[in-house]
């Protein structure tokens, strides 16, 4: 099964990197291990190529979601200190897994990176996902691919999804769809 989450790695430099990743897990909950499939021209498949460890996070925070997606921040994400844990933890997270990589195939160009949690916390509960949460968070795969699917298709579940939002969004998913409108279409508009 392949989740929605986040990972942070650190660049070189020290700085933190936050990108979305999907993680292959065992449906029933098993923590302990998970795969990621980062592209080798992706940030997080670089740093965890040179360091071999990084933090995945479980969010209902969709503006986390969309921003990661599109590395696009009105206002840089927040991190817990927290000493014992190797990397960096989002603030807004409801679930980290520190984790080191045990396995890397990247003959590829969509690498296999297996790993193994080494410890894990709970900043608070998971509020959940109602319809226009979920619809961000397809805007937001959808943010990802403007150079892999045609254009017309993406405009069109745009159009579906924008629907879903006006009907049951907060504000947070109000905003956070809007912004990746705004995205997508300059992304295409600048393909075309």
């Amino acid at each position: 099964m392949i989740l929605e989450a986040i990972v942070t790695t650190r660049h070189e430099d020290g700085s933190p990197n936050v990108s979305p990743m999907g993680p292959e897990v065992a449906d029933r909950g098993n923590w302990h291990e998970f795969v990621l499939k980062p592209y080798t021209s992706s940030r997080t498949y670089v740093n965890l190529k040179r360091e071999g460890k990084g933090v995945l996070h479980i969010t209902d925070d969709v503006m986390l979601l969309a921003c990661s997606a599109i590395n696009l921040w009105s206002a840089q994400p927040s991190f817990i200190e927290m000493p014992e844990v190797n990397g960096y933890v989002l603030e807004n997270a409801c679930r980290w897994f520190e984790f080191e990589v045990t396995s890397m195939n990247d003959k590829e160009e969509r690498t296999r990176i297996e790993c193994r949690v080494t410890q894990q916390g709970q900043l608070r509960e998971f509020f959940g996902f109602n319809r226009a949460k979920h619809a961000v968070l397809e805007a937001a795969i959808l943010a990802t691919r403007t150079r892999f699917i045609p254009s017309d298709e993406i405009l069109s579940q745009m159009k579906h999804l924008k629907i879903i939002v006006q009907k049951t969004a907060g504000q947070q998913e109000e905003k956070a769809f809007e912004m990746l409108e705004q995205f997508i279409a300059a992304q295409l508009s600048g393909c075309c």
